[in-house]
């Protein structure tokens, strides 16, 4: 597979809780984007087809093993075995489809192949087996990484301001409303987003729906490709239907419905992860700039789930810096540019789940820089 894609960013020297959470600096950093590109070796921005399609086709291999065993072996288990052999299934395909959902995203991003038409039918096919309208993912997506950080014009994720939080956020300031919010997040929070824009960026006029071609979130340009990536969803809806009327509800949802359940999960807990820290700013539009609001992002440790992501989790400063490079030489890039980044670059290595919990309690509205002369600056609080 090439020494690139394997090799590993040294680790960043342990740090303090304290010393995470500290803020990262705001100003307009000392160095260029050109700089950053320059450090990076050549070969780093070069996609190769037959490497990509390796990474993608060994996810399917897996992903067509786990199914083989379920349907196979799973129906000649003693029933009770049955009730640890399906989570365990679906645990394990849910990871690996997020890989593949993973592949998909670089392809909207052009990151797979020299070739746009080859990134898109890669693209459409994958995302809409996993229920994504990929033309339209592909849109939006670019569009918040040409906009990250900014409280007017990013397209997810948007930070409320204190004076944004409803009445009742209060009541849901404590254990237990943490609990439900998250569990509606990682349940509920893409299929809203994809429907009804919910985390969205708000629009003033029109529907602000992923599906729906017309939506203030597409130009004219773009309207006719979010009619194909509906029909790609429809394709797939159709073959489920097919599916569940051969086989059963029940071995549809098993085998398919609750893995993508989780690839959901996965897909709304990492980009969550990667844009929601209480060390990283906001910026308004009196401040805001691309380079800026790119490095507004945090690397984060999944552990071995960090390869079987394909290093979008611990790569994700240098994705938003260079989206176009494949992800088999993001963790060179990352070791290249560090030096230069310095303060500038956030790497967490908090165990996801307690990073999770900690960033729902602190990370709640963004008000106003109030420790510098910054008032468009905006950094995370959670006194309600």
């Amino acid at each position: 597979m090439g020494a690139g894609g394997r090799m590993q960013v040294s680790p960043s020297p342990k740090k303090s809780e304290t010393e995470t959470l500290k803020r990262v600096p705001c100003e307009t950093p000392p160095f260029t984007v050109g700089q950053l590109k320059k450090a990076i070796p050549p070969h780093c921005f070069k996609r190769s087809i037959p490497r990509s399609f390796s990474y993608l086709i060994w996810d399917i291999i897996i992903a067509s093993c786990f199914y083989y065993v379920a349907t196979t072996y799973f129906p000649l288990l003693p029933h009770p075995l049955s009730y640890f052999a399906w989570p365990l299934y679906w645990a394990c395909q849910g990871c690996v489809l997020t890989g593949v959902w993973v592949i998909a995203h670089e392809c909207g991003h052009h990151a797979f192949s020299d070739y746009q038409w080859l990134d898109d039918t890669v693209g459409l096919i994958f995302h809409s087996f996993l229920l994504v309208p990929y033309f339209s993912w592909k849109y939006s997506h670019r569009r918040h990484h040409s906009n990250t950080g900014s409280l007017e014009r990013d397209e997810v994720f948007v930070p409320k301001k204190k004076s944004d939080i409803k009445w009742y956020g209060k009541y849901l300031n404590n254990p237990l409303g943490r609990t439900v919010m998250l569990t509606v997040q990682f349940t509920l929070g893409w299929p809203l987003y994809l429907a009804f824009n919910v985390s969205g960026r708000p629009y003033d006029v029109g529907f602000a729906c992923h599906f729906h071609p017309n939506a203030p979130i597409y130009n004219d340009r773009e309207r006719l490709q979010i009619y194909v990536s509906d029909a790609g969803i429809l394709a797939v809806c159709y073959g489920l239907y097919r599916y569940a009327a051969a086989q059963g509800l029940a071995s549809m949802v098993c085998l398919y419905g609750v893995p993508l359940l989780i690839v959901n999960g996965f897909l709304v807990l990492i980009t969550y992860l990667q844009h929601t820290h209480p060390s990283l700013p906001h910026y308004d539009s009196s401040e805001w700039d691309w380079l800026r609001g790119a490095l507004a992002t945090v690397d984060r440790d999944y552990g071995i789930l960090n390869k079987v992501f394909h290093n979008i989790t611990d790569t994700h400063v240098a994705h938003h810096l260079f989206s176009t490079m494949p992800h088999y030489h993001a963790m060179e890039a990352t070791k290249a540019i560090k030096p230069i980044l310095g303060d500038y670059y956030q790497f967490d290595g908090t165990p996801v789940f307690k990073a999770m919990w900690r960033e729902a309690k602190e990370c709640i509205y963004v008000e106003p820089d109030r420790q510098g002369e910054k008032k468009g600056v905006f950094w995370y609080n959670n006194k309600l």
